[in-house]
């Protein structure tokens, strides 16, 4: 069995500030970290991987070189294989060119049987690359799952919903998103690092997969980012007094009368 698991190297949000005057990100000195989503879809794919030892797990993604410290922290993890789509040619792309990228990225890894990948990057929020790349590849897709088992050349999944969950049964191959409930992602180990120090992450650029250029790329994305800002912070809040609950509604409503609230 082969699994593909879609990744991304994103900045650490937590660490993120925005330049006031350019309205642009300020990147230095910012560590980037693999996606947590994506790290949720590698673990399942190492889960299964466990459970049949003839598994094969690739990760694929698309960036700038110093993606590959990224691929060789999931080979560390368990991983078999790494490919790094990169190329100026791809530099700028949506989500709507990036599927094209990774969707013909995946068609030169060839034969699999099943595609994970996170629900969606922290620094954009779309959940939009996944559903768009199972769709070029024309294949079912799954998005927001929260469990699955394999059956056969079946997979029963739990997706969840805003009021619930549902569950369907999918023939493979298909695309699953993941989302953190699903499981918990290992470390990477002693074994593991020393084996990402010794193999080579494979570099393919757009002609090597094939990509058809008027797709993928700044120009052929049809949308782009108009501003980044920061939310103005909100004002301290107020504590109402009084030592009964009558008493501080009493006192909230005298305080909303005063301000001529009501």
């Amino acid at each position: 069995m082969r699994i593909i698991v879609c990744v991304k190297q994103v900045p650490d949000t937590t660490e993120i500030k925005i330049n006031p005057e350019t309205g642009t990100l300020i990147r230095d000195g910012v560590p980037s970290i693999l996606n947590p989503d994506d790290a949720n879809a590698l673990e399942q794919a190492l889960q299964i991987k466990d459970a049949n030892p003839d598994t094969e797990v690739v990760v694929i993604t698309m960036g700038p070189p110093q993606a590959k410290e990224m691929l060789q922290e999931c080979i560390a993890m368990g991983a078999d294989d790494a490919i790094l789509l990169s190329d100026r040619a791809l530099g700028g792309s949506d989500t709507w060119a990036t599927s094209n990228a990774v969707a013909a990225g995946v068609k030169k890894v060839g034969d699999f049987d099943l595609i994970f990948a996170g629900r969606q990057a922290i620094d954009g929020d779309t959940a939009q690359v996944g559903p768009q790349m199972a769709e070029k590849l024309g294949i079912p897709q799954v998005t927001y799952v929260k469990d699955f088992t394999l059956e056969g050349d079946h997979v029963i999944v739990k997706r969840a919903l805003e009021d619930g969950y549902e569950v369907l049964k999918v023939k493979l191959p298909c695309v699953l998103t993941a989302i953190k409930e699903l499981n918990t992602p290992r470390y990477m180990s002693v074994p593991g690092i020393l084996k990402a120090a010794k193999q080579e992450v494979k570099v393919w650029n757009a002609a090597d997969i094939g990509v058809d250029l008027t797709t993928v790329g700044l120009k052929a994305s049809p949308t782009n980012v108009f501003k980044s800002f920061t939310p103005k912070p909100k004002g301290a809040g107020i504590a109402v007094a009084g030592d009964t609950a009558k008493e501080k509604a009493e006192n909230l409503v005298a305080a909303l009368k005063e301000k001529h609230i009501i």
